[in-house]
């Protein structure tokens, strides 16, 4: 009696394929290229890790292919940024949470802050790895869910490797914050091409004097009336400098400094995506410290 159950559970397993769901997940996919870079770093050869989005893409329209879709429902732990970040691609993590794949969305988890601008007002602000703070408690999530979801993973290597990271974004952390204390209170304002630095705004005691374009997403459009606004508060605070995405256009940010009557430098920032090796930003250690200095560089001195 005994055989014969085994063979007719072995027998259905086959014909409907349904096995354990768990058994058959295997890899990491993350959404997001900043995230996928945290991710490996935590993960190391311990087990594969996919990012969906490409080097110097735009993580609020970037589009994956059906075969990576599908990749994200048969996935071991789907990892995203959770916070309308990545507008492209939210329904198919939700078609993998209804595939009852695992997933985390990371920043529910790091104490987002909310906007407080006009056009996205009380929405969660997605840009979070702007504070290196933010990012070590990231990191120790990120870490946990691995080992919880991923099986057979070398759990010791995971902790080690997560051990030596986070070693290294306190270090980052520690730096960063040396490096800002040599711009002035006074000149520590930001206008950017849109809402990116929130976070490193509170964290490091900046003021955000405004953004090109309007809300939280590179979607929207800032109309003349917009621009005329930023323009006068770029003249009565006296901002030295605009910061623009480096993988963006930078037209509307200069046109703000031309309407702004002042002369304001337009200087690239890596923003929110990771470049290829070699671009300048490869990973999230070496985007933190490009951005530190171009601040640095950009409202230290006139």
């Amino acid at each position: 009696m005994k055989r014969l159950l085994a063979a007719t559970c072995a027998l259905l397993l086959v014909l409907t394929g349904c096995g354990s769901a768990r058994g058959q997940r295997t890899g990491i996919v993350v959404t997001t290229n900043i995230l996928g870079d945290i991710t490996r770093s935590i993960v190391g050869d311990a087990a594969p890790v996919t990012v969906l989005m490409k080097p110097n893409a735009d993580p609020h329209s970037f589009a994956i292919s059906a075969q990576e879709a599908a990749r994200l429902e048969t996935a071991a732990l789907v990892v995203y940024n959770g916070l309308g970040l990545e507008e492209g691609v939210l329904r198919h993590v939700q078609a993998a949470e209804q595939a009852d794949a695992p997933t985390l969305s990371v920043g529910d988890q790091i104490a987002p802050i909310r906007y407080t601008t006009e056009e996205a007002a009380g929405q969660p602000d997605p840009h979070f790895w702007t504070d290196p703070k933010r990012v070590r408690k990231a990191v120790e999530v990120i870490s946990e869910r691995v080992i919880e979801h991923v099986d057979g993973i070398d759990a010791d290597a995971v902790r080690a490797n997560t051990a030596r990271y986070l070693g290294e974004i306190d270090q980052l952390d520690s730096w960063t914050g040396e490096r800002f204390a040599t711009i002035p209170a006074e000149r520590r304002k930001l206008v950017t091409n849109h809402h990116v630095f929130g976070y490193l705004a509170q964290r490091f005691g900046f003021q955000v004097i405004g953004a090109v374009i309007p809300g939280g997403t590179t979607l929207a459009s800032p109309s003349s009336s917009d621009l005329a606004s930023l323009a006068e508060a770029v003249r009565t605070t006296g901002v030295g400098a605009i910061f623009a995405d480096s993988s963006q256009p930078d037209r509307l940010a200069r046109v703000l400094a031309e309407q702004a009557g002042v002369h304001v430098k337009v200087i690239p920032l890596y923003s929110e995506s990771l470049t290829a090796a070699g671009g300048g930003a490869a990973t999230y250690l070496e985007m933190t410290r490009a951005n530190t200095e171009a601040i640095v560089r950009g409202l230290a001195h006139d």
